[in-house]
């Protein structure tokens, strides 16, 4: 049998509707194999701590072997698994085509899957999962003041920390005061389509709840640059969230309500010929990636992954079109840019970095390229147990992004920027300003 796999990774479709897949003791023994050939490897240890927590427990055991780790510790290495799926994308030599057909992220989603069928995941963790429930009181100007208050004092974070498991030191968005989908135009005034090679003309914007609910702005910018390019673009008319907050959880019944929720209105859109856009490369790798393989027989779940796109893949592919204005005005200075792990698993390149270069070209741009994970990886980051580790698994990021005081710190994912941005802030060496790479395209275009 050869060593390793020079081939490029595939994944197989996750079978979680068969009822093996929730049968803990046959998890359990897919676990032991998996665990003993990453003991044996040990190539991972410095992506997260789900490999240093597992190789700790197999180095206490009396021969140093996974055989001797109890069943029950298993699920200190499940928790600490957050999907970021750099393992698997990155670093792993015995991803299928291997015939070892080892795939730790999704082993690690059925054992959720099976915690959280077994009624195991705590009322907190569920609600900071709902982002669609408590993103449902932005733009309610009463509650809105009253929800960020309580995120800014020492007094209540604690409470939050009883109730929900916050950590009090932890970063958390705020509620915008207006949500993205009642202020923005349901669509733009360019109508003129011009399909390029490898770009539809038109575009529908899928808001995510990040953006909608806490900052709106990065929706409002991405609308702009279309609008300055002559882009039609239309608004998704009715969303649910993606869903990948509860496929990190392991709740995978509400994963298919979303998705139940939100296909039939894509794929119309797919069908018609619109490219979709999600400024949120969690979001836009749920649809790429999560649900196809979980519904692979759903046409239209494969027909909205062929129409989605990460918005930098798209105007950059525009921009290989000719159909993309390069009228840059402004120059941006020095920026930090950092990577996010959800954008860099999605096989499209460094198309944001592309995007900068560009702009570049016309104006003054000093770019810093920070290609590791922030630690942050959604609720991961803000609760109370692993908050800390987040921000000891962030360190190296927080010491590269601020190499050369950069003017701007920036990432695709607004969570990774925030948190960031406090590692900094924390390290002594705070940022000069935090923008969403969109916003910085904006303004390079000298756009208000």
């Amino acid at each position: 049998m050869r060593e390793g796999n020079l081939e490029a990774p595939t994944r197989h479709p996750i079978d979680w509707k068969n009822p093996l897949f929730y049968d803990r003791d046959d998890c359990n023994r897919e676990l032991e194999r998996v665990f003993d050939i990453c003991h044996g490897c040990r190539r991972c240890v410095s992506l997260c701590q789900s490999f240093p927590t597992l190789f700790d427990l197999v180095d206490a055991t009396e021969d140093g072997e996974v055989h001797g780790v109890a069943k029950a510790d298993y699920g200190q290495v499940v928790d600490q698994c957050y999907l970021c799926d750099l393992c698997y994308m990155t670093k792993c030599p015995y991803v299928p085509p291997h015939p070892w057909n080892l795939d730790f992220p999704h082993l690690m989603l059925r054992a959720k899957a099976i915690k959280h069928s077994q009624g195991l995941v705590g009322p907190g963790e569920q609600f900071l999962a709902s982002t669609d429930v408590h993103g449902s009181f932005a733009g309610i100007p009463v509650v809105v003041q009253a929800v960020n208050a309580v995120n800014r004092a020492k007094v209540t974070r604690n409470a939050l920390d009883s109730l929900l498991g916050v950590h009090p030191d932890a970063w958390m968005p705020e509620l915008a005061t207006k949500r993205f989908r009642w202020s923005a135009p349901k669509q733009g005034t360019a109508t003129d389509v011009r399909d390029g090679e490898r770009t539809p003309g038109r575009v529908v914007i899928f808001a995510t709840c990040y953006v909608n609910y806490n900052e709106p702005g990065i929706g409002h910018d991405l609308l702009k640059v279309l609008e300055h390019n002559a882009i039609p673009y239309v608004i998704v008319e009715k969303e649910s969230c993606c869903g990948m907050p509860k496929l990190e959880l392991g709740d995978l019944p509400a994963v298919e309500r979303h998705k139940n929720a939100n296909i039939p209105v894509l794929a119309k859109y797919a069908k018609d010929g619109f490219a979709i856009l999600s400024a949120i490369p969690s979001c836009t790798l749920m649809f790429k990636q999560e649900l196809p393989l979980m519904f692979p027989d759903e046409a239209d779940v494969q027909l909205v992954k062929d129409a989605f796109y990460d918005p930098f893949e798209y105007l950059v592919a525009r921009q290989k079109d000719g159909l993309l204005k390069t009228d840059f005005k402004r120059d941006l200075g020095k920026v930090s840019y950092h990577i996010p792990c959800h954008g860099r698993v999605q096989k499209i390149g460094r198309k944001t970095e592309e995007m900068f270069k560009l702009i570049g070209q016309q104006v003054k741009v000093q770019l810093n390229t920070v290609e590791r994970c922030s630690g942050h990886a959604g609720t991961y980051g803000v609760k109370t147990p692993t908050h800390p580790v987040a921000m000891k698994i962030g360190k190296p990021v927080f010491k590269a992004m601020a190499k050369d005081e950069p003017d701007f710190i920036s990432s695709d994912c607004a969570l990774a920027g925030h948190h960031i941005a406090q590692g900094m802030s924390e390290a002594g060496t705070p940022p000069k300003a935090l923008q969403h790479p969109l916003s910085l395209l904006r303004y390079a275009y000298g756009l208000e």
